[in-house]
């Protein structure tokens, strides 16, 4: 009998996975716990070994494609052998990351509710505002509307098309949507041409295939790492209002610090870096200020209990990723240093786990390691705030001074200075209250002992 190749929970909390590469094709024989194929989760490749030895009779999941957890991917047998029969996948729906993290209620409102909870056949996974709107004005049964969208999600452009096949004469005139009933003047679209669509001012937008004449381009089709951060990157500018503010901190006492405690903490085989210094601060800041380490949520802001720091890692042309310091409020110089050398050192080499870059509470990308003085990060979903860490320079700077006569006079003085930036969710934090972390975080820095 065929053994099944089932996709695996490769994580507490992860649901699904995608096939990024096959290393055994259909007909090819596999030994038992040999690496069958990769599996991508949130940036993390993992390698899936065979559950038995035989031939690979059937591939059911082709490079490419997302599916959850305990879906069927392959069968392996005996040469000639009959494959059990194809399953249907279950749709990959993806609820508010915030609701899940802080497992709040995230039910909808009750006036969508009738697009929401008639019978159905399959689980629609998550259904947008707008998609719910439109099913309830329209009364469509969204079982019976074909999901275009990730995982199979249903799209305001699936149910326009639905509406459009079942009463061509809804359509509007410009075939663009759904006439909308008339409501209130500032609800109605305007017109003139700064309100046209852009297709309609200059026709429809071109291919990028035929943007430049042939032999004169390449095109490299997105991999799943790049693919995954720009879904990550868009979505975050769409949820959130990105506010950023700027500060910057004399470092001569981190300076300072760092020089007298490196070789100690090289006797514990730890590299301190100047890393675990933002990390240090970043918390004290957090705990003075629980607002930042939270999250939102249509329920209300979820104050996360844990503070777990993501510290953001380049990998090259292959992007970046985002290994997560759990409970780091709960580690000591030492065990932040070796925690940020561990993960570091793991991502860049591609040996993390799923869960080693889940549930973080609050970013920080060290930009300056480029030579960038300042930057205005992304935020990373579904936190409230993210810091950006410039490259830190030697610059002249006006000092206060002590005179004998106890009076206080300026002068200058070349110090080691970083410029710190914080982008925010303007939902959540207001501009005072960024200012005031950033500004505790500027504090423990300069203020290091």
């Amino acid at each position: 009998m065929a053994t099944r190749v089932i996709m695996p929970q490769l994580g507490e909390s992860v649901v699904e996975g995608t096939v990024t590469k096959w290393l055994k094709n259909e007909g090819e024989t596999v030994a038992e716990f040999e690496a069958l194929l990769e599996v991508n989760t949130d940036k993390v490749d993992t390698e899936v070994p065979a559950p038995a030895s035989g031939t690979v009779i059937k591939v059911y999941v082709g490079a490419g494609q997302t599916v959850r957890a305990g879906a069927l991917l392959a069968a392996i047998g005996q040469p000639g052998e009959a494959a059990p029969e194809a399953e249907t996948p279950s749709p990959v729906s993806h609820p508010s990351v915030a609701a899940q993290t802080a497992g709040v209620d995230v039910s909808p409102h009750p006036t969508l509710a009738p697009a929401l909870t008639p019978p159905r056949e399959r689980d629609l996974g998550f259904i947008s505002p707008i998609v719910a709107r439109i099913a309830a004005e329209h009364e469509v049964d969204l079982s019976l509307v074909r999901g275009t969208g990730q995982g199979r999600r249903i799209t305001k452009k699936d149910v326009l098309a639905f509406l459009e096949a079942r009463h061509p004469g809804l359509a509007a005139p410009s075939g663009i949507g759904i006439a909308a009933p008339a409501g209130e003047p500032w609800e109605q679209p305007a017109s003139g041409e700064l309100f046209r669509p852009t297709e309609e001012v200059f026709g429809p937008k071109t291919p990028a295939t035929a943007a430049a004449p042939a032999g004169r381009q390449i095109v490299q089709p997105f991999d799943v790492v790049r693919r995954t951060i720009a879904e990550h990157m868009l979505r975050s500018k769409h949820t959130s209002p990105h506010v950023t503010t700027v500060m910057e901190a004399d470092l001569s006492r981190v300076v300072a610090h760092r020089e007298a405690s490196k070789e100690t903490f090289a006797r514990d085989g730890a590299n301190l870096t100047f890393s675990t210094y933002f990390v240090a601060a970043s918390i004290a800041a957090l705990k003075a200020m629980p607002i930042v380490n939270a999250s939102w949520s249509e329920a209300g802001i979820v104050f996360h209990q844990q503070v777990n720091i993501g510290l953001a890692v380049s990998l090259g042309e292959h992007g970046l990723i985002v290994p997560v310091i759990k409970d780091a409020d709960q580690k000591s110089l030492l065990g932040l240093t070796m925690a940020v050398q561990d993960l570091s050192t793991r991502a860049r080499a591609r040996q993390l786990k799923p869960d080693e870059v889940r549930e973080g509470t609050f970013t920080i990308t060290n930009h300056g390691v480029s030579g960038s003085l300042f930057a205005t990060p992304i935020i990373n979903q579904p936190q409230c705030a993210i810091l950006g860490v410039g490259a830190i320079q030697k610059r002249v700077v006006v000092v206060e001074s002590s005179l004998p006569g106890g009076e206080k006079a300026d002068a200058l003085a070349i110090r080691p200075m970083v410029y710190l930036t914080l982008t925010f969710d303007h939902r959540i934090l207001d501009g005072a209250i960024a200012d005031s972390f950033l500004a505790k975080v500027v504090a423990a820095l300069q203020g290091w002992s």
